[in-house]
């Protein structure tokens, strides 16, 4: 299905939608957006999605971590006669100064896709779902997928309660703040139990769709990544009067981490960043006393991913630092014969894999069939402002979505 088949006011609908989001979060300085999770900017969104769904006449549930899943049918009739639904979204939350499209393009598609499917009078055999995944960048706890991994058992509600923000503000605390109960966190099964197949569609965090001149393709696995805290130590100083000999400077293993992370990743063919620093106390003139920094490595291969995190810890160990993983996820393959199957339906579409985290792995990895779509991002640029994906290649994510929902959810449907 190509654009030009997505109806007019699914069409419309979609860019409605895209420019209502388009303040939320914005920061005019930088151009990019900072929608963290348990913010006044996270209400927002939710309520605009929550918005959406009611317009729509789509029934709104939250699950025990907040994640909010709007449904056309009955989701629980279906899973007790054996034929639970078919849901598709993905995130509205971002990195700092993160793009437009990671994460809210698959939502505002998704209910286009809704949109579209009505229009052509669709009467679905299976209830579909349109879901907003909470916290998926974890940028503000540092646990990425913390929504997913929470209500799938990947991560206990206790340690999700305890984590904290930079300001030392805990998620426990945040989501009372924010007017919810942090007691109810927890592995949900009935949530999981209403999900027969999961499609999440994404921006592409990379070139490969733009080098094959295709506007959608689908995913076939996420590879091995996870992220690891670094605490440094060291003793607070005058930068003016304490000798070199004398100090215990915590940058100084802040860097070799640095340096260590970076050489290890190009002998091990892997990727390494630490894009994420603490400080204390922070200032021009003072040694630092503490540092702490955020490793996030990556690859084809889980040992060689491994391999990266032992070379940094045996740099830092000199330092006495203290090297803490906070999340893994191993390979992610998703159902390879939904992944064949997508991929017939819609043409002989690319088959690709990818290097980004997704909610939807998590899902995999807890047994739910999932898939991916990608729509083309012809930078190949993401998490930056800069991120961008053509008009006309969302709205053929958009026909590519209507069609594998009504495949997924319609008389013929397995």
């Amino acid at each position: 299905m190509s654009s030009r088949q997505v109806p007019d006011g699914a069409t419309l609908a979609f860019r409605r939608m895209w420019q209502d989001l388009e303040p939320l979060g914005l920061d005019a300085t930088t151009g990019g957006y900072r929608r963290y999770a348990w913010t006044r900017t996270d209400h927002d969104l939710r309520e605009w999605f929550a918005g959406e769904c009611a317009a729509r006449g789509l029934d709104l549930t939250t699950d025990r971590m907040g994640n909010q899943w709007a449904w056309w049918g009955d989701p629980d009739a279906a899973a007790a006669a054996g034929t639970p639904g078919v849901v598709v979204g993905s995130h509205l939350d971002s990195v700092p100064d993160g793009g437009a499209f990671d994460g809210p393009l698959g939502v505002v598609s998704a209910l286009a896709a809704v949109d579209a499917l009505r229009a052509k009078g669709f009467r679905p055999d299976r209830p579909i779902g349109v879901v907003n995944f909470g916290d998926e960048e974890g940028s503000r706890f540092g646990v990425a997928c913390a929504g997913s991994r929470v209500i799938t058992g990947a991560m206990s509600a206790d340690r999700a309660r305890g984590l904290k923000d930079l300001d030392g503000v805990t998620m426990a605390e945040a989501i009372e703040l924010s007017g919810g109960d942090p007691r109810h966190l927890g592995r949900d099964d009935e949530t999981l139990a209403r999900v027969g197949t999961f499609v999440e569609l994404h921006v592409e965090q990379g070139r490969a769709l733009d080098l094959l001149d295709r506007p959608v393709g689908v995913g076939s696995d996420i590879w091995p990544h996870g992220r690891w805290r670094i605490d440094v130590p060291g003793e607070a100083n005058h930068a003016g009067t304490t000798a070199l000999d004398d100090r215990e400077d915590a940058m100084l293993g802040l860097a070799a981490a640095i340096i260590s992370a970076r050489r290890s990743a190009e002998e091990h063919g892997c990727l390494a960043t630490i894009g994420k620093v603490e400080v204390v106390p922070g200032g021009v003139n003072a040694v630092a006393s503490c540092a702490t920094a955020w490793l996030d490595a990556r690859g084809t291969d889980a040992h060689a991913v491994r391999r990266v995190v032992a070379d940094v810890r045996d740099v830092v160990a000199d330092f006495d630092a203290l090297v803490t993983e906070e999340s893994w996820t191993p390979t992610t393959d998703f159902d390879p014969l939904l992944v064949r199957r997508l991929s017939t339906l819609l043409g002989g579409i690319p088959v690709i894999g990818t290097g980004a985290g997704h909610d939807a792995g998590i899902l995999a990895n807890a047994g739910v069939r999932t898939a991916m779509l990608f729509v083309r991002n012809p930078t190949g640029v993401s998490h930056s402002p800069d991120e961008w994906a053509a008009a006309d290649d969302c709205l053929s994510g958009v026909a590519a979505l209507a069609d594998v929902v009504t495949d997924l959810a319609g008389p013929t449907a397995a």
